[in-house]
């Protein structure tokens, strides 16, 4: 079989002008970078009237699950079964491209494209995200430089430098000195990971992308009063300038020509990890159905997704897909990577639990129809294939085996039919916790009703920040746990549906422009390093100009 670039590349692509009709967009609503992809340029208060379908997944393994390469086939189903549909997906971080993950633009014949475009540069969304985040971090130091009128305590910084690449070096680093500037220790974090992506993927229109600049916190004065962006001079509006075509969603399309729009790019682990509002408000706006994902698993992306964008963008998705494949539960199940592809019923049905706590949450907590998709290989045998159906089954739900990976749309029919069937269920948005919890109960809510915890333990660290948050005012915000994406629990080892385990919060942070808190279980890191063997050294550039490598 051909590689993901190869197939990509192999492609015929159509005019994006071809592809923004089919949303009855009109040329004046497009702003064209080349022929293939366009931001888009959408009145606001446009009626949302798309079913929104919220595509995420099983703890993630070293497997693979496909959540993206399902989340196109399924809107390439859609559209072979006749239906008006548009994509809404994230980003890719060069960090992961270059990385160890790779890109981000599905695999197989289930693919966005142009892919290279994609994974790359794209229209310089993560660029602008990561030239206002360091222009904040230039005027605050530049402030302090010159006299510091806002008396801000140095040691208590909490804005940091980023870069949309992974690289060790910078996770530590010591700025300002040789007396050009104000010593003192500081570290850089993946673009992705910033508090500005957040901030651009939960903005609803540019009047609250600058009241959220406004409110980030840089820092503590003397007095231990917050400093916010605001207070430095110049600050929110120049970073606006920065992010404004930013802020416009970017139009693509599959290799089967069905419309994407992909947007921002936040990270879930560490993050909301979802693309962004306008892109989502847009897909829902110009279809009849709107497919979008949540990043990692269940646990993660979509407990964010719920509990935090659907509160701030007022939207709420009519079905919740949960991808898996046999292989990954197997790995759940303690069976060995290098005997994925032999029959194991006993590993398989040891590593179901996994995939029926995310029905479980999905259904039972948040109250929204479930399908699960299983991405099929050809390794799968006729009994596990059983066993799948038959556990899915007995939970209430449904299961699909599908072949989008080799045969696009086509090989997505079935479960096109199967989602577009239960997002005909009437159902209402239930969160895992409200509002007014304090962010304790917020934080134990997650953890027990999520996660399958028995509770969560606070360092004294973390206590001392949940008094001080909830002090300025901070107690009605909803919560982001960072944590490990492999298990249900903070610690990556306990794989399958752990019991008897407990969350470990050992720090809270605010983030006021995002208007979240994040609540930090286990090791956390907001730059990663490259592996022993990065994708890096796959890729490269051919003297005709074909770039090899990329997937």
């Amino acid at each position: 079989m051909l590689s993901d670039i190869e197939i990509a590349e192999s492609a015929e692509l159509k005019d994006i002008r071809e592809i923004a009709a089919q949303l009855s967009l009109t040329e004046d609503e497009l702003e064209l970078y080349g022929k293939y992809k366009a931001k888009l340029s959408l009145p606001e208060g446009l009626p949302r009237k798309g079913k929104l379908i919220l595509v995420t997944a099983i703890n993630p393994t070293a497997s693979g699950e496909g959540k993206t390469t399902v989340s196109i086939g399924l809107a390439d189903g859609l559209k072979k079964s006749g239906k008006k549909v548009c994509l809404a997906l994230r980003e890719p971080s060069l960090g992961p491209v270059f990385g160890i993950k790779g890109g981000a633009a599905g695999g197989g014949y289930a693919q966005v494209v142009p892919m290279a475009d994609i994974n790359l540069h794209f229209t310089g969304d993560l660029h602008a995200v990561t030239a206002a985040n360091n222009l904040l971090c230039a005027l605050m130091d530049n402030h302090i430089f010159r006299g510091n009128a806002l008396d801000i305590d140095i040691d208590t910084i909490c804005y940091h430098r980023c870069m949309d690449m992974n690289e060790r070096e910078l996770i530590n680093v010591s700025i300002g000195g040789g007396g050009r500037g104000v010593a003192r220790e500081d570290h850089f974090d993946i673009t992705a990971a910033s508090e500005v992506m957040a901030i651009l993927c939960l903005a609803t229109d540019l009047a609250d992308l600058k009241r959220r600049l406004g409110n980030i916190i840089v820092a503590r004065n003397r007095q231990g009063e917050y400093v916010h962006a605001r207070d430095i001079p110049g600050a929110v509006g120049s970073m606006a300038v920065l992010l404004k075509d930013a802020m416009k969603p970017n139009l693509v399309q599959t290799l089967e020509g069905t419309p994407a729009i992909i947007h921002g790019g936040p990270f879930a682990n560490i993050a909301h990890g979802c693309n962004s509002v306008q892109a989502t408000y847009a897909a829902m706006s110009l279809a009849d159905y709107a497919v979008t994902e949540a990043g990692f698993g269940a646990d993660l992306g979509a407990e964010k997704f719920l509990d935090t964008k659907c509160r701030v963008a007022g939207i709420e998705p009519d079905c919740v897909v949960i991808v898996a494949t046999v292989k990954a539960l197997k790995l759940h199940g303690g069976a060995a990577k290098e005997t994925l592809s032999e029959e194991n019923l006993e590993a398989l049905r040891k590593g179901m639990p996994n995939l029926l706590k995310h029905i479980e949450n999905i259904r039972d907590v948040y109250k929204k129809p479930v399908v699960v998709a299983m991405n099929r290989f050809a390794s799968d045998t006729a009994a596990e294939i059983d066993c799948v159906l038959n556990a899915v089954e007995k939970s209430g739900a449904k299961a699909v085996f599908t072949d989008v990976f080799l045969k696009g749309g086509e090989g997505g029919r079935e479960l096109a039919a199967a989602v577009a069937e239960a997002c005909e269920i009437p159902s209402r948005l239930q969160f895992a916790y409200e509002t007014e919890d304090s962010l304790r109960v917020k934080i134990e809510k997650v953890a027990k009703r999520i996660y399958g915890a028995d509770g969560a333990d606070f360092s004294e660290e973390a206590e001392k920040a949940l008094d001080d948050i909830e002090a300025k005012g901070g107690r009605n915000l909803p919560v982001i746990i960072a944590k490990t994406q492999y298990s249900l629990s903070d610690n990556a080892e306990l794989l399958g549906r752990p019991t008897g385990f407990r969350i470990f919060v050992r720090d809270v942070v605010i983030k006021g422009g995002a208007g979240f808190v994040v609540a930090i279980a286990g090791k956390i890191m907001l730059m990663p390093g490259l592996g022993a063997h990065p994708a890096a050294e796959k890729i490269d550039l051919l003297p005709d100009g074909k770039i090899v490598g990329l997937s």
